[in-house]
């Protein structure tokens, strides 16, 4: 299959429709809010090189090994690449698939010429070891069949963007083993958004869920333009222990530029505290059928009413502290003074170093 709605079992098949499509799919199987839509399969992209010919290209450009630290290399082999794709038409089967799912869509939503956001969803991505998160592109605002075209050739593109051919080799991935699925999926119309981490991003607290939000689409947060209101809540209890009002002065109300953030809202806290409740009690649920602790997108919708406004975006297992060594709390077998002074003295000053470098591992893997 060239394409698959969120609502058909086949989109929870990572292997054909990647990290996006299958989080998005594993939340509407489980009556989460998410907004339509549907995934390009990667066996549409591996028709997509063997039907034009571009996997030989591909092959031939990538025989030589790359150092991932030759950054002009890099540059050289990864634009020669991103040009062969640009140049190439999309074969007409996968095309025609593409406007019926893009056709569907609009008459799922009731809406003409339906706003979507054409997102990159490579089947290697966001594993619990490794995270491709901000490396490839996502454009919102596409209308038109056509236009989700031109942005499905956009996100194959992105597979040989000199960043990312890096990152691969420095993770010990060939290039040509990524296979990119696509997500095609209706625009929230944000009033604000941002990023939940069902543990805290900073020290690894397990009791804790982060939210970091502003106005608008969540592009000023990913992309570090903005500093975002900050929400810490405990995770039993679900009470709301800290809110850090941010510096909010742009903010995206489509996918084009952003816009100025009137003076008023700069440091006016963007989620109410019944939304910051509803989004952890929502996070501890997605933590719960994964497993594991979660890194999620989430909107707050203007154009939906109070009470079922909030809409899940994206959501992938948290990278950096998942292979984190937990040292236990307490060592039985030194004495209880020891473990206590040692916690005060050297404990303070070695985790406020942690914390910063975590923190910016965390900032440098949304800004890439």
């Amino acid at each position: 299959m060239f394409t698959l709605t969120f609502t058909d079992p086949a989109c929870r098949d990572v292997r054909e429709t990647g990290g996006k499509a299958k989080s998005l799919a594993d939340m509407t199987a489980n009556e989460l809010p998410v907004a339509p839509g549907f995934a390009v399969t990667a066996e549409a992209y591996r028709h997509f090189l063997a039907a034009t010919g571009l996997g030989e290209t591909i092959g031939r450009l990538l025989a030589d090994p790359l150092d991932p630290h030759d950054l002009a290399a890099l540059e050289r082999t990864g634009n020669a690449l991103m040009e062969a794709v640009r140049q190439t038409a999309i074969p007409q089967d996968l095309a025609e698939a593409v406007r019926a799912a893009y056709a569907e869509l609009c008459t799922t939503t009731g809406l003409d010429d339906v706003s979507v956001a054409v997102r990159s969803s490579a089947t290697s991505e966001d594993s619990a070891g490794a995270s491709f998160a901000g490396e490839f592109e996502t454009w919102v605002d596409i209308r038109g069949a056509e236009d989700v075209l031109a942005h499905l050739l956009k996100c194959y593109e992105s597979v040989f963007a000199p960043r990312v051919l890096g990152y691969a080799i420095e993770q010990e991935l060939d290039p040509r083993t990524i296979e990119m699925a696509v997500v095609v999926q209706k625009v929230v119309r944000a009033r604000a958004a941002g990023v939940m981490f069902t543990l805290s991003p900073t020290s690894g607290d397990r009791s804790k869920i982060v939210l970091e939000a502003s106005w608008g689409l969540g592009l000023a947060v990913v992309g570090g333009e903005v500093t975002p209101d900050r929400f810490l809540v405990d995770k039993i209890g679900l009470e709301i222990a800290d809110r850090t009002p941010g510096d909010k002065r742009i903010e995206y109300r489509t996918g084009a530029a952003p816009t100025p953030v009137e003076e008023s809202r700069h440091r006016t806290l963007c989620l109410d505290d019944a939304e910051v409740t509803a989004l952890a009690k929502l996070g501890k649920r997605l933590e719960r059928i994964h497993g594991s602790a979660q890194d999620i997108e989430f909107a707050v919708d203007e154009e939906l009413p109070e009470g079922s406004n909030l809409v899940l975006l994206q959501c992938r297992p948290e990278t950096v502290w998942s292979g984190a060594e937990r040292k236990p709390a307490f060592d039985a077998s030194a004495g209880m003074m020891s473990w206590i002074t040692g916690s005060i003295s050297g404990g303070a000053a070695a985790a406020a170093g942690h914390t910063h470098d975590l923190a910016h591992k965390h900032s440098a893997s949304r800004a890439r």
